[in-house]
């Protein structure tokens, strides 16, 4: 690209949009690729553009529409689309809902090329239909082309970006507590469990309230699982006094715990395990209590079928704590990082 008198500049390729302003009126005179032509430059003067910057040839260059484009194509997302370029950026937008995974350590090396810039939502992230992902442009009008190969070589085989979806799970809600089961506290976990699961597709299948009894667990847990559960969630009895069974309940189950207790306030006496790839969870009181807990920001990945690790579980350190802000804005918020 060179910058060049508009009277030296007939027979060359315009690299970016005229702009005209008159009588109320503003919109688009030349388009870049235009072949200025010689009736051409009274126009431009009139519009006050005494120079112009036109095409190179042999230079290496892109220009900022192409180079979003390119940068656009080596990141497809199958369950998104990217907008056509506008004001030289493209941006992914969310064609249903899911959660969004980033490649942090691809993203951070691909910004660091130069002229390139990627912005993207939070990995882990809870994406709903029509959510914008993620947004793609260069700095300068142009660069060159060699940038641009430099970021398609290193994504290439890779996922920079990508969106699971959420699959449709049935789910059994096990509630532990002796007052509870006996009628002198009425329990409030179930009606909690099912405003938070609606957000995610499948049902609950239904709600079993126990006794502090290790074989009654088991047993209704094993009764959700001849019934097709495919998700359970264990409420009550989640500390570590000697009469809290549920954790015990669980492992007798046969499950294959991956953590009890996360680095995380509130939920911090959360446990996560599997039974196959059956997930289990147990929640503790906190859910009932307080608007979101870490049970919420780890729904999104147990809907997307993806298995926790117990290094994801000790990455919620950084993000755990919430603020307890008067206004719930989860997960609009720190809360939930990992």
């Amino acid at each position: 690209m060179k910058k060049i008198r508009v009277q030296d500049a007939v027979g060359m390729t315009l690299c970016h949009d005229l702009t005209e302003m008159r009588d109320g009126f503003k919109g688009v005179a030349f388009r870049r690729g235009h072949v200025i032509e010689k009736e051409d430059i009274p126009h431009m003067l009139d519009i006050g553009k005494r120079t112009v910057f036109v095409w190179e040839e042999n230079a290496g260059e892109i220009h900022e529409e192409d180079a979003a484009l390119r940068m656009a194509a080596m990141a497809p997302v199958p369950l998104a689309h990217y907008t056509a370029p506008a004001e030289g950026k493209v941006v992914l937008i969310a064609d249903g809902a899911g959660m969004l995974r980033v490649d942090t350590a691809l993203l951070k090396e691909v910004n660091s090329i130069g002229d390139l810039t990627i912005s993207t939502l939070p990995d882990h992230y809870p994406v709903q239909k029509g959510m914008r992902l993620a947004s793609m442009r260069i700095v300068p009008l142009v660069t060159k082309e060699e940038q641009i190969i430099r970021a398609e070589q290193m994504c290439a085989g890779k996922k920079l970006i990508d969106l699971l979806p959420y699959r449709p799970l049935k789910t059994g809600i096990i509630i532990t507590g002796s007052e509870i089961y006996h009628g002198r506290v009425r329990d409030k976990f179930e009606q909690v469990a099912r405003a938070k699961l609606k957000q995610y597709p499948g049902e609950v299948i239904g709600a079993a309230v126990c006794d502090d009894d290790l074989n009654m667990l088991v047993n209704a847990a094993q009764d959700f699982l001849s019934k097709g559960a495919d998700f359970l969630i264990f409420s009550g009895g989640m500390s570590v006094d000697p009469d809290d069974l549920t954790p015990s309940a669980i492992r007798q189950l046969g499950c294959d715990v991956v953590s009890h207790g996360v680095p995380s306030q509130p939920g911090n006496m959360t446990l996560m395990a599997y039974l196959g790839d059956i997930p289990v969870t147990g929640v503790p009181g906190a859910a009932i209590s307080m608007p979101t807990t870490i049970f919420d920001a780890m729904l999104p990945q147990i809907f997307a079928g993806v298995k926790f690790t117990k290094q994801d579980l000790v990455n919620l350190c950084d993000g755990g704590l919430c603020q307890l802000c008067d206004v719930c804005h989860f997960p609009n918020c720190t809360f939930g990082r990992y």
